[in-house]
């Protein structure tokens, strides 16, 4: 069967077809999650929508569910015996700056949508790291250091271009397929393959923004402090807080490398005067060993939450918080703090609300505008842990935290959470039974299962 379906592809796509065994099979399956390999059957390394559209055409006449890929950041599933679609070679990005929009192929990371934007005085609203693809960040709803100011970057889609379970490429937008169109924009997965997206951009060049780290020994009072503080801030001034576990590497500054830390991680938009003034309190809690809180250009956005960069091992879970109260610091300090022996590389809390909370003018499936605060547990990237250990103390994170729950959480942050009754938190109930049905509409045979699809009804 694999042999006719690789001789099918070959003669309808123009990008390469790779079996199992071939040269560059391994590398085109590979992602940034090193604890997900894909053992596709085969895999189309796209080159436009016109193979997209023919490998799923194909893959459905031959039996074979459809999986895709661009830089894998989210891959929390192996797509084993699937047709696997990589759309890394479809990188062209057009910006428009009259209308200011930017319309981005699905190969593209957020780095090359950053890269095109900034001569025009514009960015995109994209997420703490930049080496992350658009497309699959975008779908889940997607927020990053600004967003209590801009909402989440679902809210800025104009237009999707996708190829449904029948192998057709439909233009989504409020016109245009506004069933498909409010689906895409927060129901993550399982509706079709995404080619291209046109969103807004920001008419922004810079930021006041960066990150205090603070002392273990410390890491109670910061917490405490961050918790009462938080509450205090305007929509322009978006926050986070990470319990930091960080290896001793030589590329890390001498302060951090090696050390538990708590890092505190500011962005602004506005005047920088204005920022320092709303970080004063925090500055005051205690002596920070390293301050890198300033002016940045748009391009430096990555310096804010400094994620790593490079591939590795990830298991991760979310939760979202109603509230953060001091019982919850504790709890949080319990089971995460300097004294909890554990494996786990980063926990962190991002607020909320301000232009999260909100519904944007055309309305999307985003889950989620009810917390307060997410909470993500990133596991330490130890592969012989990966299996026991490293997903314990995951788990452990979000059930010491589960009293403050709203019992829900952000599709991006559930990491390998992939049973129907963990997805369905991601929505309330009457998103989700309205994904499920357009779920049915446009893949009626289920070819999109993989990863974190909205469960089907019945």
């Amino acid at each position: 069967m694999h042999s006719t379906i690789e001789d099918a592809l070959r003669a309808q796509v123009a990008g390469r077809v790779l079996a199992p065994g071939q040269d560059g099979f391994e590398e085109e399956a590979a992602g940034f999650n090193l604890a997900v390999r894909h053992r596709p059957a085969v895999i189309v390394a796209a080159r436009d929508a016109g193979d997209v559209a023919a490998a799923v055409r194909l893959a459905a006449a031959h039996g074979l569910p459809v999986a895709v890929q661009s830089t894998g950041h989210g891959a929390v599933q192996a797509a084993d015996g699937a047709a696997l679609i990589s759309t890394r070679a479809m990188r062209e990005v057009v910006v428009d700056p009259a209308a200011r929009t930017a319309t981005i192929e699905a190969g593209c990371t957020w780095g090359e949508v950053i890269a095109a934007a900034a001569p025009y005085g514009l960015a995109p609203l994209c997420g703490s790291a930049t080496g992350v693809g658009v497309v699959g960040f975008t779908l889940g709803g997607g927020i990053g250091p600004i967003s209590r100011t801009f909402g989440f970057a679902a809210d800025h889609v104009r237009e999707l271009t996708v190829v449904t379970g029948d192998g057709v490429a439909r233009t989504a937008d409020a016109v245009r397929e506004p069933d498909l169109f409010w689906a895409l924009r927060g129901g993550k997965a399982g509706f079709g393959v995404v080619t291209s997206i046109t969103l807004d951009l920001l008419p922004l060049t810079g930021l006041y923004g960066g990150g205090l780290f603070f002392a273990a020994e410390d890491a109670g009072r910061v917490l405490h402090a961050y918790r009462g503080w938080a509450g205090t801030l305007p929509e322009t001034t978006t926050t986070s807080v990470a319990l930091l576990r960080l290896p001793p590497l030589p590329e890390l500054p001498p302060q951090l490398s090696g050390r538990f830390v708590v890092h505190l991680r500011v962005a602004h938009v506005g005047e920088g005067q204005e920022a320092e003034a709303l970080l004063a309190p925090m500055r005051a809690v205690a002596e920070p060993v390293l301050d890198a809180v300033g002016p940045l250009p748009y391009a430096a956005i990555d310096s804010i939450h400094q994620d790593p960069t490079g591939p590795m091992p990830v298991a991760e879970r979310g939760a979202l918080l109603r509230e953060l109260t001091a019982e919850t610091v504790d709890a949080l300090l319990a089971v995460a703090g300097p004294a909890a022996q554990v494996p786990l590389a980063v926990v962190e809390l991002r607020q909320l609300g301000g232009a999260l909370a909100r519904q944007p003018k055309e309305p999307n499936a985003v889950g989620g505008r009810d917390g307060a605060f997410t909470l993500l547990a990133i596991g330490a990237p130890v592969p012989e842990l990966m299996d026991t250990a490293v997903p314990a103390a995951v788990r452990a994170v979000i059930e010491a935290l589960a009293p403050w729950s709203t019992g829900g959480a952000l599709i991006n942050f559930q990491g390998g959470a992939l049973a129907p009754e963990q997805i369905s938190r991601a929505w309330p109930q009457e998103t989700l039974r309205r994904l499920a049905k357009l779920r049915e509409v446009y893949d009626p045979a289920n070819l999109f299962r993989f990863g974190h699809v909205v469960p089907r009804q019945g």
